[in-house]
């Protein structure tokens, strides 16, 4: 399976982050370690959603999609959460199997 997932900073949560993987737990793991240029400022990081795909192209379009003007509107709209709580459960990876 290929994941795009969206982030967002529990320290600063105006900041927000899409990526793709093909191990959502290591990933987030890896965000949360600071071992990622891009995410190490901002850490740690809650796990907002995750979208999953068969399809390794069509994982990578999506999250290049989410990337973009439109697809940013349309997260906005869409997937990102108006207020996220510190004490709101973040959503778990699902179990490798």
């Amino acid at each position: 399976m290929f994941y795009v997932y969206l982030l967002t900073s529990i320290a600063d949560p105006d900041q927000r982050y899409v990526g793709f993987t093909s191990d959502l737990k290591k990933r987030i793991k890896v965000h949360n370690a600071g071992a990622s240029v891009h995410t190490r400022k901002y850490t740690p990081w809650k796990l907002v959603s995750y979208f999953a795909f068969d399809d390794e192209r069509r994982a990578r379009e999506f999250e290049y999609y989410l990337k973009s003007g439109s697809g940013r509107a349309f997260a906005n709209k869409r997937l990102w959460p108006t207020e996220l709580q510190p004490s709101d459960s973040p959503i778990q990876p699902p179990e490798k199997g």
